[in-house]
């Protein structure tokens, strides 16, 4: 009998700079589930990938002085670096410059304009480059993009428009028809009400105003729509339109998309509406979650608070990361990341309670009976309250995934940790041992470890290397899946436990966090310096240069390298932080006259916001600031 299929989904990254735990998020949780799956008898499939088209892409590689393929290629390097880090079991990972995803791509537009659904016309409208989205006037916010809050601009240009108003009823009918859908339930109707009831229009999916895109086959001076070749990539993926369509036959629909809040509208307007114009069969599901918070903000580079997982793996663990990211961040909704967070919970629930009872326990079978797991005599209702909770927890575990929950799975997974800790402490092997009752020290040692070996069978899909190193610990092969749950007792004769380091040490969470508060300087510091490719003589003329007279000059708190500055800019006051605070005494710089870059994007540097930076050179270790030969007032351009 062939096993259940499962069709699981990330969207495809794009990142313009450093990848931060934020985008850790989603590839995460659709890993965990994609593990529970495979364990609990399905035949998986887990996609992610590159997004490496479009504008912005074009834009950031010309910034940087490359090709768009080196831009992608590096972006490529760092992504999958971080899964590998991160132990992600994709089955395929995707890129939208692979040669058959575009080649599929320019079908599918093929068959959208035989169909009818596609025709040429002049787009004119507001364009966010950083989110790619095409907006109405009545769709933004404050004249920006409602998304991210950036500049949009008014942009007109001949283009191939999917006719994407035709399908507005049977949206809305495929919804009634499929209540669970679109989850959670309050973004069916942000989609409802703020999308396809003021009225679709027909939308934009091709461009002529860049070439780092899809070509069009029938009219090459056209690129595809960014998103258009995007979604694609869940059907290119599995074969679709190519002559291997094996996958595709298999797997599709697929059984989840998980996206974030932000591209809900693309992945349930956009792309149901496209599946339905090439005649094919909608995803069962797209669930939305939330924004990974640092404060009370989006995680961003431009604001200066990114948190380099890679750095959190290397320092405590990819299991570490893994585990607050699926236990802290409330699921479907936004969650806030805080260094002191992590280390907190990671002291309190691998530290405290599973790592303490993986020691204690093994520490004692050691101790009591030479590393043999002993065989149990009759259990009494204590222990039996303790079968009970392991024989029922995977229906829990079960429903909990099902239901998309990783924090309440992981929740029902620790009241076994946490119930056996307790029973040490109530049956007190130590006095056992003591007063010679070797066959009831013996049960508790056999219950011990049935509970740890339960626990560790549940968190393999949630932190794989720690379930992994457990069952080395209690001398066991680590299962392939659930089939051992279906009773308590699966622990033979003659089972050596070895207990070994411990599964996670204590942090020191204020040492801790003045080292991470550091480590975030050094890569905030460095993220607001620019890059230097070849300009022309029109770029210089855009950068606006200024003499300006230092007010006031204190150090941000808890920080070691950073200086905040209140200059007079002719009638104007700016605050500017620069990070010069290793070279230079605050009241040293008091009264000096430097030059600003005066036209630079407001940024938040360490939560301060800063206006502009203040030029300096650099000789190796050595750092001055540029001052004018002479005395001028502030406010003169410098030229």
């Amino acid at each position: 009998m062939s096993k259940p299929t499962y069709y699981i989904t990330t969207p495809i990254y794009y990142s313009s700079g450093k990848l931060h735990i934020g985008h850790c998020y989603t590839t995460v949780i659709c890993d965990a589930i994609a593990r529970f799956k495979r364990m609990d008898g399905y035949d998986v499939f887990y996609l992610t990938g590159t997004d490496e088209h479009g504008q912005k892409v074009q834009q950031k590689a010309e910034a940087a002085g490359v090709t768009p393929k080196q831009f992608v290629d590096n972006l490529h390097e760092q992504i999958v670096k971080l899964w590998k880090v991160l132990n992600i079991s994709y089955d395929k990972f995707i890129r939208t410059t692979d040669d058959y995803h575009e080649k599929a791509v320019q079908k599918i537009y093929e068959k959208l304009l035989a169909s009818g659904d596609i025709y040429k016309s002049t787009y004119e409208g507001w364009y966010c480059t950083p989110c790619e989205s095409f907006w109405t006037e009545s769709q933004l916010v404050e004249s920006k993009c409602p998304d991210c809050g950036r500049e949009v601009r008014l942009q007109k240009e001949e283009s191939y428009f999917f006719k994407l108003s035709k399908y507005s009823d049977r949206l809305i009918e495929f919804y009634k028809e499929n209540p669970d859908f679109i989850s959670p339930k309050s973004r069916m109707n942000e989609m409802i009400n703020n999308f396809i009831k003021p009225g679709l229009k027909d939308l934009c999916i091709s461009r002529t105003t860049f070439d780092w895109g899809v070509k069009l086959p029938f009219d090459p001076k056209h690129v595809a729509y960014v998103w258009v070749d995007a979604l694609a990539n869940y059907i290119t993926a599995l074969g679709y339109l190519q002559n291997d369509h094996s996958l595709y036959d298999k797997f599709w629909p697929a059984d989840l998309h998980m996206v974030g809040k932000e591209i809900v509208r693309f992945h349930t307007i956009i792309w149901p509406a496209l599946l339905m114009a090439l005649g094919l069969p909608l995803p069962k599901k797209v669930y939305g979650h939330g924004w990974v918070l640092f404060g009370n903000d989006k995680m961003s580079k431009s604001k200066g608070n990114v948190v380099d997982p890679i750095v959190l793996a290397d320092r405590y663990g990819a299991d570490v990361v893994r585990y607050y990211l699926l236990r802290e961040i409330p699921f479907g909704s936004d969650g806030s990341y805080t260094n002191e967070a992590l280390l907190v919970r990671t002291n309190a629930d691998l530290v405290n309670d599973l790592g303490n009872l993986v020691s204690r326990t093994t520490a004692m079978i050691t101790q009591y009976f030479g590393g043999e797991i002993p065989a149990p005599d009759a259990y009494t209702e204590l222990d039996k309250e303790l079968v009970a909770l392991c024989e029922g927890a995977l229906d829990k575990v079960r429903a909990d995934m099902d239901a998309l929950s990783a924090p309440d799975a992981l929740a029902d997974i620790f009241k076994i940790i946490q119930r056996a800790n307790k029973y040490i402490d109530e049956t007190m092997p130590w006095t056992l041992n003591k007063n010679g009752d070797k066959a009831r020290l013996g049960t508790v040692m056999y219950v011990l470890a049935e509970c740890i070996r339960f626990s560790a069978t549940l968190l393999s899909p949630f932190v794989p290397h720690t379930a992994e190193r457990i069952f080395d610990k209690l001398g066991l092969d680590k299962p392939n899946d659930f089939s051992g749950l279906a009773r308590f007792g699966g622990i033979g004769k003659g089972v050596t436990v070895h207990k070994g380091d411990n599964l996670f040490n204590r942090i020191d969470v204020d040492k801790e966090l003045k080292e991470l508060d550091k480590l975030a300087e050094q890569t905030n510091v460095e993220e607001t310096e620019p890059q230097t490719p070849q300009i022309s003589i029109e770029d210089f003329a855009k950068v606006k240069l200024v003499t300006a007279k230092v007010l006031s000059c204190e150090k941000v708190a808890k920080s070691d390298k950073l200086l905040v500055f209140k200059l007079q800019v002719g009638d104007e006051v700016r605050q500017v932080v620069s990070g010069i605070a290793q070279y230079y005494a605050p009241e040293y710089m008091v009264g000096k006259t430097v030059v600003l870059v005066a036209n630079l994007k407001p940024a938040k540097i360490r939560g301060v916001e800063s206006n502009g930076m203040i030029l300096c050179a650099a000789d190796g270790k050595k750092v001055v600031f540029v001052t004018p030969e002479a005395e001028i007032d502030s406010g003169k351009e410098v030229r």
